[in-house]
């Protein structure tokens, strides 16, 4: 009994029901100490973030020496080329699917959530893309230089980091997943928007799932090992990304569920799955492209020209790299590819922003299982040339 009460993932899912009950019974007064606790928790996690990253990419960059530069520019191309395939596979699907989906359109009159009691601002040190940046320049330069003491402080500043992360960070987790679900139970997004959920979020999981697996297979092939000795490590970050909406707020989580595969290079985990957390965002993407042939369907009458699609899908691989790991961040990166390129009106993008809002939670969890596949990928690739190495 204490082994599940301490399991993770009985803890979250505790948190998503605990909080979806708690919803639908508070009152005004009682949610608003329910989301002051949300804001209060969302502000530690985020500000702990930039942290983490430095602490764990910087040192794992300056552990792989002479592969650093290679495999940072490996990770970028094969992020980049695993948005661009899901987005691919996701207008193809579209074109097939949609016109004979009967999509819902009234997402209205949701219950408006209060005013939080009083905002405890705790702004991070700097910005999850600064911190990604510091780290690469830090753990290049750190090997260029072979600054021995700046290493050994790198490798202090991460033990310290892991046990934040174990110690602060994880635990309270489910209760910011608890307070997340309350406050959408209490407007009405897991009710109202129920038709909408239920017709268009489960063709983007399967998806998702169809994504996933196509992802892991490769990365089977090219490491020679079995996937799923990573996948199935990964329910906790899941279900994780599910509650927390948030690719940077999971990132903890996910480190530790890498960590227990013993497949994966932990050397390279500690480099892939933060950097995949910020720039990896297959899932994202192939629920953007989804919907907004949905929405263009829904108040156009018709489906985007194949050849905007394309130059759509092209650049969303781009600005996805640099989206912001929080609810929403891919969608609001790429505002101006949707109005600019598919021509949406202000109608348009409020209405891909409420759906794109309701299944932020899946395309997260997407992106951050896919990131285990990465690792990987990688852990194939450059352990391979590691081992030649030392051979010679």
């Amino acid at each position: 009994m204490s082994k599940l009460r301490d399991n993770l993932i009985v803890k979250l899912l505790l948190g998503v029901f605990l909080g979806i009950i708690i919803g639908l019974v508070s009152n005004e007064t009682f949610i608003k100490g329910i989301i002051t606790i949300k804001y209060i928790l969302g502000q530690f996690i985020f500000f702990c973030v930039p942290l983490i990253i430095i602490g764990f990419i910087a040192p794992s960059i300056t552990s792989l020496q002479s592969n650093a530069s290679k495999m940072l520019g490996t990770t970028l191309l094969i992020a980049y080329l695993s948005s661009v395939g899901a987005a691919l596979f996701s207008a193809l699907a579209g074109y097939a699917i949609i016109p004979n989906l009967n999509i819902a359109t009234n997402v209205d009159n949701l219950k408006e959530l209060p005013e939080i009691v009083f905002k405890l601002e705790i702004p991070p040190l700097m910005s999850v893309m600064s911190a990604l940046i510091f780290s690469i320049i830090i753990g290049l330069a750190v090997i260029w230089t072979k600054s021995e003491k700046v290493n050994g402080l790198l490798k202090e500043f991460q033990n310290i980091m892991l046990e934040i992360v174990k110690k602060m960070v994880i635990p309270i987790l489910p209760i910011f997943i608890a307070t997340t679900f309350a406050g959408l139970a209490y407007e009405g997004s897991i009710t109202k928007q129920l038709p909408i959920f239920i017709e268009v979020i489960i063709l983007v999981i399967i998806g998702h799932f169809i994504w996933l697996a196509l992802l892991y297979g490769i990365a089977g092939l090219i490491s020679k090992e079995n996937p799923w000795k990573v996948a199935k490590h990964y329910g906790p970050a899941y279900l994780t990304a599910v509650g927390t909406m948030s690719s940077t707020a999971t990132l903890p989580v996910a480190l530790s569920s890498a960590r227990k595969s013993e497949v994966l290079d932990k050397e390279i985990v500690d480099f892939a799955i933060p950097i995949g957390s910020t720039i990896h965002l297959c899932g994202s993407v192939l629920t953007e492209v989804f919907f907004v042939m949905t929405v263009s369907k829904i108040l156009y009458g018709e489906l985007p020209p194949f050849s905007s699609m394309i130059t759509f899908i092209i650049l969303l691989g781009v600005f996805a790299i640099g989206a912001p790991g929080v609810p929403g961040g891919t969608v609001m990166a790429s505002l101006g590819l949707i109005t600019g390129i598919l021509g949406f009106d202000d109608s348009g993008v409020a209405l891909m922003l409420t759906i794109f809002a309701l299944q932020d939670s899946f395309g997260t969890a997407c992106n951050i299982t896919g990131d285990g596949a990465i690792a990987l990928m990688l852990t194939g690739i450059f352990k391979k040339e590691s081992n030649t190495q030392k051979i010679k």
